[in-house]
């Protein structure tokens, strides 16, 4: 059987690891690992979906998966990546993310039987004594070799600065690590590159003073192949709910990736076996076009379920031959009064989510990308009228950007 690491290399997964040797001795054998969830909002983005891939791998591989929601790091903020610090949130707020995160992971990973468990590190950590807890974590840290980490460099470099507050956030993560191997003996945390310094810190932590074996490992992040972050629409974050994203937009994300994109997309993204990964990658021209409909419809199987995949599917293949009385395309509701108060085609398009906003709506009519029922539109007062609608007024911006208009 194919060493799980070498699966995860072959897909792309793998940026870094600690004691790379050891590592592949250690999962030779079922190993308890974890990964954890910042729960800043109440729903996955498609950022999560590398690290919750790479978890079904490992579960699939035979190695117990742990899903750690922060709901005790989130109240601190994890400095990684941002200019500034984050805002406060409750612990209510926390709280509610939580749940609604833990819902949609049960998609990805089997947690029957305590296969997969989920785990709030609020459990342990919002009830720690500050005086015990510095004196038997803080004094393993040393502060010079913290600052060389990219993360607080990064932040000190600003005018605003780190804050005390954040410059904890590496004990509580590594504390998180030992207290997850006291608690279910796990010994490997896996997640984001961007997250290589906390790691470093959690599993130093369990061997100096624990004197057992523990590891790190993480992801490439989810970039373009010029160095972009993907997962960002007009309408913001690609998200995992499909009350935020809907399933037909998620499907369109990845029917229009770039090219050069899609062989790196359909490994990392989807379960497809390497050969046809390769295979669909190496497809030249307008036969790319095949391999991009199989990533979107695998990709939104794996996230909003089959049914959902077919009918992003057929109303997407609507949209682009024009055919648009489907049932599939998208469809907002309005109502007369709705109309009558703001009825602006701009409006639309930004209810609808094909715009960012009224500017996005304007320049997009300006481009003359915008027609209602077949007929461009270029006047951005121009307004939807009820009788407009009939059984469905069909709004488009480009060529496969498509939402009908219902009357409520």
């Amino acid at each position: 059987m194919e060493h799980i690491l070498d699966i995860l290399k072959e897909r792309g997964f793998i940026a870094q690891t600690t004691f790379e040797d050891e590592l592949y001795e250690q999962l030779k054998s079922p190993t308890t690992f974890y990964v954890g969830f910042d729960p800043t909002a109440d729903s996955l983005h498609i950022g999560h979906y590398i690290p919750i891939m790479a978890m079904a791998h490992m579960q699939r591989a035979g190695h117990k998966p742990i899903a750690l929601m922060g709901g005790g790091t989130a109240m601190i903020g994890d400095p990684s990546g941002k200019t500034d610090m984050r805002k406060m949130m409750t612990v209510e707020t926390i709280d509610h993310n939580v749940e609604c995160i833990k819902k949609q992971m049960s998609r990805f990973l089997d947690f029957s039987e305590g296969q997969a468990i989920i785990v709030n590190n609020g459990d342990w950590l919002r009830h720690l004594n500050f005086i015990e807890f510095m004196r038997d974590i803080g004094s393993m840290f040393n502060v010079n070799r913290m600052l060389t980490a990219e993360c607080y460099k990064a932040r000190m470099a600003t005018e605003n600065g780190l804050s005390f507050l954040e410059f904890t956030y590496m004990l509580m993560q590594s504390y998180d690590f030992l207290e997850l191997f006291h608690r279910y003996g796990c010994r490997l945390e896996m997640g984001g590159n961007d997250q290589w310094s906390n790691m470093l810190g959690g599993a130093d932590l369990v061997r100096r003073k624990l004197g057992e074996k523990a590891f790190a490992c993480t992801f490439q992040l989810l970039l373009t192949h010029d160095g972009r972050k993907m997962g960002k629409t007009e309408a913001g974050a690609l998200w995992l709910d499909p009350a935020k994203t809907t399933p037909y937009a998620f499907y369109q994300y990845w029917r229009n990736v770039d090219d050069q994109d899609v062989q790196k997309c359909l490994a990392l993204l989807t379960f497809l076996p390497m050969d046809e990964v390769r295979r669909l990658g190496a497809l030249q021209g307008a036969e790319i076009n095949e391999a991009k409909k199989v990533l979107a419809y695998e990709v939104t199987k794996l996230v909003h379920g089959e049914e959902e995949a077919r009918k992003a599917a057929e109303g997407a293949s609507s949209a682009f031959s024009g055919s648009a009385d489907s049932a599939n395309i998208p469809s907002v509701t309005v109502t007369a009064d709705e109309l009558a108060a703001d009825g602006r085609i701009t409006t639309l398009l930004v209810r609808a989510g094909l715009c960012s906003g009224q500017n996005d709506a304007r320049k997009q009519m300006a481009q003359n990308a915008v027609s209602l029922n077949g007929e461009k539109v270029t006047d951005p007062s121009a307004v939807l009228t009820p009788e407009q609608i009939g059984n469905g007024a069909v709004l488009k911006k480009g060529k496969k950007s498509i939402c009908r208009i219902l009357l409520g």
